[in-house]
């Protein structure tokens, strides 16, 4: 077996019942203890009350896990030693017996091992604003290109470059439907001025899912689900603490895997804590949503 799975996990696929993944990376370098714990802890309660099991997804001790246990997800919660894994990590930190918290690329390639098809996360990565010369273009993208996993976000991270990384999902092939709506959101804020397919509800994205999964030549399908109304930010404050935020990064030289988490940080700072608000909140509702979907699928 090349990832190891939760006693629980491993009967809900053998049964052939529904499993949502859950990223680790939110815990280990997203937001800041308790929340964070707290947070992991709610999310797979989310899961778990619509019917579905949650499995957390990280590198624990050098070993793939698929279903984290409790104390590991206090040990990520705590610990300021834990990596930061795309893809292209994960073999370093099975070499190395370290533990290892997975983005968004990590969780699908180790999702996919095990057979989990729907995976819960809060924003995708993207083509970086200033892309044409740092060519900062996150994995996750290319992962969607080549994994089949349906990623249940609030669209792209806003402090992404929204148009760029929706044409790039088009040119590889990776289907891009939002909830309920036909506008593309923009993580914090409802709506990113871009418009994309829609699906009405579960059922009809199972739908496309189950579809996608005969003819899209193994690619993955992001649902983009709008963050909750009662705390999605207005996008003209937030681009302005966006844009004071990347000056902040630039200026203080920050590059490659660093730049996501700095920036999200700034954000949060610059917005008193409304954006961190809204990212707790848009990250249970999506765990909602894709435990409604995974249990809809092969219906």
């Amino acid at each position: 077996m090349t990832v190891q799975l939760a006693p629980d996990v491993a009967a809900a696929l053998a049964a052939g019942r529904p499993v949502v993944a859950l990223e680790s990376t939110v815990i280990s370098h997203g937001l800041p203890y308790p929340h964070n714990l707290e947070l992991a802890r709610a999310m797979e309660q989310e899961i778990r009350a619509a019917g579905a099991v949650p499995a957390t997804v990280g590198v624990v001790a050098g070993v793939p896990t698929v279903g984290m246990d409790a104390a590991a997800l206090e040990r990520f919660a705590h610990s300021s030693d834990v990596l930061k894994l795309s893809r292209r990590d994960i073999g370093f930190a099975v070499a190395h017996g370290r533990d290892g918290a997975t983005t968004v690329a990590a969780t699908m390639a180790l999702a996919a091992l095990a057979g989990v098809q729907v995976f819960a996360t809060g924003g995708i990565g993207g083509v970086h604003r200033g892309a044409r010369d740092t060519w900062d273009i996150s994995a996750d993208l290319t992962e969607l290109a080549r994994t089949p996993v349906l990623v249940v976000c609030a669209g792209a991270k806003a402090i992404l470059d929204i148009p760029a990384t929706l044409e790039y999902l088009e040119t590889a092939g990776v289907p891009v439907v939002a909830f309920g709506t036909r506008r593309f959101p923009a993580f914090y804020s409802a709506e990113s001025g871009f418009e994309v397919a829609m699906v009405a509800d579960a059922q009809a994205c199972a739908a496309a899912w189950s579809a996608h999964r005969v003819y899209g030549a193994g690619a993955g399908m992001v649902l983009a689900v709008p963050p909750p109304a009662a705390v999605a930010l207005d996008s003209g404050p937030v681009d302005a603490a966006i844009a004071r935020a990347l000056a902040r990064a630039d200026a203080a030289g920050v590059r490659g895997q660093a730049v996501t988490p700095f920036l999200l940080a700034a954000v949060a700072e610059e917005t008193h804590g409304e954006s961190m608000q809204t990212n707790i909140a848009l990250l249970r509702q999506n765990a909602r949503v894709a435990a409604a979907v995974a249990c809809r699928i092969g219906d």
